[in-house]
């Protein structure tokens, strides 16, 4: 799971038995914090949050920054701390990675902006396979249509995906022309001619092998597939408190609370790298309770 940011991009705040830092912060907000799972909010005089974080403790990680001398410019704009319980680690997580890119808080560094990825789409057409770089959201849009299909890597960039292709071809010796990162000229691709590849774009080797040892190229890069044919909600509860998190496609849509009887609803429609990493350990280990929706 992505463990929670912090303002240095460590995993956790110093814990310590340093001294409290000199702060203005509301003793009344830090009275009231929870000893439960949630999400923390510290708040500034100003509209916007400084930091959001989570925790399966809040009120222990919240005064735990307190501690953090190197978290003093951060709680020293503090004037507040707000929070917002959920039943279990899973939903603290995925609201926080969801609160965090709605609202881009000064201090956290990671998870501040929706990463809008690309992938690998390993394509046969008439016989001839090749990798291509498709969005998020043309995955998202092929998943709707039924058109789903085998995916490699989680790219930032198109230039990202091209290096790593790149990176491949010469640990595998496959033709960059093939992979479509450069031309095929009549004497063949370029790495034929210094001899870092064996010769599938000119027929010196059987196209099928070249398209094997891409295949096991990949291998290690394969992004796990949506294993049910539909949504799922991923529930959990404490006591008798229950929260639905309705999922599909590795995508966060939104959370159904018993407490107050609503569902929360998000549109997020491309593929999220951060919810992804929340997710797929513990749904492909088994680890928590699934029912299709």
């Amino acid at each position: 799971m992505t463990p929670t940011d912090t303002p240095k991009g460590r995993d956790a705040p110093d814990a310590s038995d340093a001294p409290p830092l000199a702060h203005a912060i509301d003793p009344d907000s830090l009275a009231a914090l929870p000893r439960s799972a949630g999400v923390y909010i510290f708040q500034g005089s100003g509209t916007l949050p400084l930091y959001i974080g989570k925790s399966v403790d809040i009120r222990s990680r919240v005064l735990a920054h307190l501690r953090a001398p190197d978290e003093a410019e951060m709680i020293a704009q503090s004037r507040r701390v707000a929070f917002i319980e959920t039943a279990g680690e899973i939903g603290a997580l995925l609201l926080e990675a969801h609160l965090i890119k709605q609202q881009s808080p000064l201090f956290n560094i990671r998870l501040r902006r929706l990463r809008r990825l690309c992938t690998l789409a390993l394509r046969d057409t008439a016989g001839v396979l090749a990798p291509h770089i498709v969005s998020g959201h043309e995955v998202a849009l092929e998943k709707e249509q039924g058109q789903g299909q085998e995916l490699y890597g989680l790219f930032s960039s198109v230039h990202a995906a091209h290096s790593k292709l790149r990176a491949l071809a010469d640990q595998h010796r496959l033709c960059l022309g093939l992979l479509g990162l450069e031309k095929i000229g009549a004497r063949g691709c370029f790495g034929l001619q210094v001899n870092t590849c064996l010769g599938a774009c000119v027929g010196k080797e059987a196209r099928h092998m070249h398209d094997q040892r891409l295949r096991e190229a990949l291998q290690d890069l394969k992004v796990q597939a949506w294993p049910y044919p539909a949504a799922v909600d991923l529930i959990e509860r404490n006591g008798d408190w229950e929260q639905r998190h309705r999922l599909q496609d590795w995508r966060y849509l939104g959370t159904w609370c018993s407490r107050t009887r609503q569902r929360s609803s998000y549109a997020h429609t491309e593929f999220d790298l951060d919810t992804y990493k929340i997710l797929v350990k513990p749904i492909m280990l088994g680890t928590v309770r699934l029912e299709l929706v």
